[in-house]
């Protein structure tokens, strides 16, 4: 009998935690992630082309960034819910504190909980970097906070577009090839502004979509501030500098002539900013495919700039 009662309790058990655990994990926006993953994989792949791959700090590197994207996700959440910003009417992807789901409490828990696992995560790359891996580290998680919380959070007062530039761009990518090599020349600077430059894209989408929901509620986001029109030339103006920077390095002489096979990245930047503009504002919901697939042109741009500078020695 109590052989059997363990096991009816377990059958119940498995599901409700496989249940949670689709909960955290929905909360945590996996989509989202390839924003953090992408500069990483290009900062790791020029390492392994100019001969200066560190496997363990690069694993590193990539973990901290997740958990750092992942708690940053977390604390939206449970921001966005406390300022009034998740609506009934939202036309994004649901927010789990704003329905019930999690409670606030819980995701604090989770926010602080993830951005520890990060600091742990950086403490073999913090003593062999020194200084600068330890501001970027703490600087990086600072934004996470400023992003949607406090009074004068970055993406309600219109500024977070350029941060995410820098921290999701040049800063990932030059701190990626730093933690490596112990150094970090101009050229990889350069280079990381090019997914800074996509991943912007993703938010201006975002932003697009939301710009009537985020106007009621007081969230002055560039798109609120300047407009729709201002957005798209945002949009193109991004596509179109990310995709002559690696023709500038290689002209200059600061990356290998590999890295021109990221140039196909800009056709599927350019079809997809053809499909945003091509949407009418009041049907905005219809962007939400557009996210993702701004998101995979960051993924795509990353992958062949990095395999092209990071195979060149090979085939040279």
């Amino acid at each position: 009998m109590r052989s059997g009662n363990l096991t009816s309790r377990n059958s119940r058990t498995a599901p409700e935690v496989e249940g949670k655990l689709a909960i955290w994990i929905e909360a945590a926006r996996p989509k989202t992630l390839w924003a953090a993953v992408s500069p990483v994989l290009l900062g790791i792949a020029i390492a392994v082309g100019e001969g200066v791959f560190h496997p363990l700090s690069a694993l590193l590197a990539l973990t901290g960034a997740l958990l750092i994207q992942v708690a940053t996700n977390f604390h939206n959440d449970v921001a966005d819910f406390e300022k009034g910003a998740d609506r009934e009417d939202r036309l994004g992807p649901r927010r789990l504190v704003a329905e019930g789901v999690i409670s606030p409490k819980a995701m604090r828990r989770a926010t602080i909980l993830t951005f520890a696992l990060a600091v742990l995560s950086g403490v073999y790359l913090m003593v062999r970097g020194g200084v600068p891996i330890v501001a970027i580290g703490f600087a990086s998680i600072l934004f996470g906070l400023a992003y949607t919380g406090g009074r004068y959070s970055l993406a309600y007062l219109g500024i977070a577009d350029f941060f995410v530039f820098a921290f999701f761009g040049p800063i990932a990518v030059a701190g990626t090839v730093f933690v490596q090599d112990l150094t970090w020349p101009l050229a990889v600077w350069v280079a990381g502004a090019a997914p800074g430059l996509l991943c912007v894209n993703i938010l201006l989408v975002n932003n697009l979509r939301d710009r009537v929901q985020d106007l009621e509620s007081g969230k002055k986001t560039l798109i609120v501030r300047l407009g729709r029109r201002f957005g798209l030339g945002f949009y193109l103006f991004n596509i179109v500098v990310a995709s002559l920077i690696p023709v500038v390095l290689w002209l200059q002489a600061e990356a290998p002539p590999g890295v021109l096979l990221s140039l196909p990245a800009a056709g599927l930047a350019m079809a997809t900013w053809f499909r945003i503009k091509a949407i009418p504002e009041s049907e905005s919901s219809r962007l939400n495919p557009q996210l993702g697939a701004t998101a995979r042109v960051l993924l795509v741009h990353s992958l062949l700039f990095g395999l092209g500078w990071a195979l060149w020695p090979l085939i040279a």
